[in-house]
């Protein structure tokens, strides 16, 4: 042991003395950084829009082909129009998520674990979702892996299985998720603030239960996959190193067997509820160390013409780091981990909703504080010029980001075709951004902000919570159970 510790010491003291003999390197020159002076802003990013070529496949699918040939790479999303608001039964709600797990769980060639085997022999991994109002399934491989990658997709699209013990694990794992999410706060508050706005006869206030998850069959899902993945509401996006003659030619070789058919939604949705008065909505969550807020009511759809000014004043209001939200109630009072706002601009009347975690005590400040930001940006506290112009650039200067990836470009060409944009919508926007003026943010805040009729749901525990909140004046409180039903208080 002594021997030991005398040769590490040996060994020691001769890579210090190695370090020792090692010229000293010059000392750095101070320099003359003012740090009271912000440095000039670096040069924007260059936007630049991808040209594609577009047809349509014999069975009617759209093919749109973008070409990228910096890295043999390809992506590929086959998009649907209109999601579970158009085509799942009121009574079977999930179906559409428990159609899109099933496609991975076997076909008729392959089992479960065979799929998953030869995804990872193509080092690829393919993705379905049926979401509200638009579905897809993608995939992104090598080049010389797309075509047995484009194959596996096509198998597990028409050949599916859909075998009774992965649709009882996949209900299993749901329920389980359900009964979680009554235990959640932010769980609680995104489904109760839609009940609240839209109500259960809409279908975007609609919410999957464990009623409706055990009342789906295997049946329901056979036949939701065969109504649902349809080559009519379909748009093929292929974006990376291929030319577009070889990504039809696969792409038809692939898809050869699936039958043309299959309409697009109207996306017609019942009216609204009528707006009530201004409340708070009160769910008890006893013990609870911060409240949840969601606060909001229905906004425009996509199409709106006043997008563009809606995009920039809520990008001031609630979607920067630094919006006013976000800079008052985080960083100015530390009520909060981050708060803020968004638009769902969905093709029916898509919700503006506000909120966050907020430290239970400062409840009543931070609603205070929300309303007076609301109000704010509807004239009471203009934008500044400068406010105007960072939510502008923070806008547009994002958009290169959106194109340089080979699945940025694909889902960005795509949104096009699923949301009916001017197929120049990439190239406008900027200008259509830049256009906006600060009379047209106050406009909007007023139009799409509706103080005296806001929905104002909290989820927090109402012991420490109930009389502050009443003391604001700011709305009457009705207490609601974590299904969105109204409790009888004393």
């Amino acid at each position: 042991m002594i021997a030991r510790q005398l040769q590490l010491g040996a060994r020691t003291a001769i890579a210090a003395a190695l370090v020792l003999a090692l010229p000293l390197a010059p000392a750095r020159a101070q320099g003359k950084f003012d740090r009271a002076v912000a440095p000039k802003a670096g040069k924007s990013p260059t936007l630049r829009v991808p040209t594609w070529t577009k047809t349509k496949l014999a069975n009617g699918a759209e093919l749109i082909v973008v070409e990228k040939h910096d890295l043999p790479l390809v992506a590929l999303n086959i998009d649907f129009i209109g999601g579970s608001t158009s085509f799942e039964p009121a009574g079977k709600l999930g179906v559409a998520g428990f159609a899109a797990q099933m496609l991975s769980e076997g076909t008729t060639t392959k089992s479960a674990d065979q799929l998953s085997d030869a995804m990872q022999l193509l080092g690829t991994q393919i993705f379905a979702n049926v979401g509200t109002e638009g579905g897809t399934i993608r995939f992104t491989s090598l080049k010389d892996k797309f075509e047995p990658a484009l194959a596996l997709l096509a198998d597990m699209m028409l050949n599916s299985t859909n075998p009774d013990s992965a649709l009882e694990r996949n209900r299993a794992r749901t329920l389980v998720g359900l009964t979680q999410g009554k235990d959640q706060p932010n769980t609680i508050a995104a489904n109760v603030f839609s009940k609240v706005v839209y109500g259960d006869e809409h279908p975007y206030g609609r919410v999957v239960s464990e009623q409706t998850v055990k009342a789906i069959t295997r049946d329901d899902v056979v036949a939701f996959q065969k109504a649902y993945f349809k080559p009519g509401r379909a748009v093929i996006t292929v974006s990376g190193d291929i030319d577009p003659k070889t990504a039809r030619a696969s792409v038809e070789r692939a898809l050869a067997s699936w039958p043309a058919g299959g309409q697009r939604p109207t996306f017609e949705y019942p009216t609204v509820p009528a707006p009530k008065a201004r409340m708070i909505y009160l769910v008890d969550k006893p013990k609870a160390a911060q409240s949840v807020f969601a606060f909001g009511e229905p906004g425009p759809p996509r199409s709106t013409p006043d997008y563009y000014a809606i995009q920039v004043m809520n990008t001031l209001l609630g979607g920067l780091f630094q919006s006013r939200l976000n800079h008052d109630i985080r960083e100015v009072k530390g009520y909060s981990y981050g708060v803020g706002s968004s638009y769902a601009f969905g093709r029916g009347p898509g919700a503006f909703r506000a909120g966050g975690g907020i430290v239970s005590a400062k409840s009543d400040s931070a609603l205070i504080g929300f309303m007076t930001h609301f109000k704010g940006v509807q004239g009471e506290a203009p934008f500044t010029d400068d406010e105007v112009m960072q939510g502008k650039e923070s806008l547009i200067q994002s958009l290169p980001g959106r194109f340089s990836t080979v699945n940025g470009i694909a889902a960005a060409v795509s949104s096009i075709y699923t949301q009916d944009l001017p197929e120049t919508y990439w190239k406008d926007y900027a200008s259509k951004v830049d256009a906006v003026t600060r009379d047209d943010l106050q406009r909007v805040a007023k139009k799409y902000i509706d103080v005296d009729h806001m929905n104002l749901v909290i989820v927090g525990d109402r012991a420490s919570i109930e009389a502050s909140l009443r003391a604001t004046g700011i709305a009457p409180i009705q207490v609601l159970d974590v299904d969105g039903r109204p409790v009888l208080v004393p």
